[in-house]
């Protein structure tokens, strides 16, 4: 019940302050206007507000303390939380390079894991668990500490990588916000099978209710036509506290791989393009899937509602799926993807 009642108080105070956050934003500024700044990836029209990320962030921070016990791995998640927020901010205003955004991202996912989150083990997919808390390094530093060095490299890597992964798919109104939800609630009901960390089951469940429903709370502001954007800030805090939730309730990467299958591969296909393409990986180019569905006619409502149902779809799979089944049909969405890719491209030459 206290998961419910988190989930309605996140989706209210995020809709109740997004206005205010609209407000604020084109006072200071935090405005996307194209006809000053042009971005090769950018799909929206007009002067639209950035910066909706904070909006996201107060309703997770208010309804956490009014809901969650505050132990050390919560405290370390808000105040990483709202280092990406400020980072958003000033890329936001100040369009930050990508380089220093992922260096950023690096030393935020390794300030959460000080706190002590770490991933000690994953699970194998054919059987068992693969073991990553084998090296330990004990150390005094005003007491005594330890770092498990793969489960914490582990940790950042996989931080790193949703953070940017799932940031970018944010391209069409409404797109991020409402498949990021739905997202977050499957993870939340997933996380009652098999919890770590000194976390309980429920304080999972409720902090993935309460992610969610700040997201599902931003979309009527996001969604075609939006009144104002996720900006960086709120792009990030999507992947990072979708990997945060994961890695609470141990073991649940391939269920995260599966529920977030399209901007995953979304994102492995982009930086293999980019790079066949000898350039930057970092690089915001017009090749994302979202441009590509764009290209052949889809309207935005049309791409947004794509991936919400995708996911909810995927969501619902993850709860009946085991491990190798659920590689399976990762696998099975992949070459479906491709080649899909593969013909959108071929249309796009047909039509030229």
């Amino acid at each position: 019940m206290d998961s419910i009642l988190a989930l309605l108080f996140a989706i209210l105070i995020s809709y109740a302050v997004t206005p205010y956050v609209i407000a604020w934003a084109v006072k200071h500024n935090l405005v996307t206007d194209r006809t000053k700044r042009t971005h090769p990836a950018h799909t929206h029209e007009g002067i639209v507000p950035r910066g909706g990320g904070v909006a996201i962030f107060i309703a997770i921070l208010l309804v956490t303390v009014l809901f969650l016990p505050l132990n050390k791995i919560m405290i370390g998640i808000l105040i990483s939380s709202f280092l990406l927020l400020i980072v958003g901010l000033l890329d936001d205003r100040y369009d930050l390079s990508p380089y220093l955004r992922f260096g950023a991202n690096i030393l935020i996912s390794a300030i959460v894991i000080g706190f002590g989150l770490g991933i000690p083990f994953v699970s194998n997919p054919f059987g068992g668990v693969v073991w990553l808390d084998q090296w330990r390094i004990v150390f005094d530093f005003f007491g005594k500490h330890s770092i498990l060095v793969f489960a914490d490299i582990a940790a950042i890597i996989w931080l790193t990588w949703t953070t940017n992964m799932i940031n970018w798919s944010k391209g069409v109104d409404g797109q991020l916000p409402g498949f990021v939800g739905i997202a977050a609630l499957f993870l939340g009901i997933l996380a009652n099978r098999f919890v770590g960390h000194d976390v309980s089951a429920q304080t999972v469940m409720t902090f993935a209710f309460i992610v969610g429903g700040a997201f599902i709370g931003f979309l009527p502001y996001n969604f075609f036509p939006q009144k104002i954007m996720p900006g960086y800030g709120g792009g990030a805090l999507a992947g990072f506290l979708l990997g945060v939730l994961s890695i609470l309730s141990f073991g649940k990467f391939g269920t995260a791989f599966l529920i977030l299958a399209i901007p995953m591969l979304d994102a492995g296909y982009t930086i293999m393009r980019r790079i066949k393409n000898k350039k930057s990986p970092f690089k915001a180019d017009w090749g994302h899937l979202h441009h590509k569905l764009l290209d052949i006619g889809w309207g935005k409502r049309r791409i947004a509602i794509f991936y919400w149902l995708i996911t909810f779809i995927l969501g619902v799979s993850s709860l009946f799926l085991e491990g190798i089944e659920k590689l399976t049909v990762f696998l099975m969405i992949a070459v479906i993807l491709f080649a899909f890719i593969m013909i959108i491209e071929r249309m796009k030459k047909d039509s030229l």
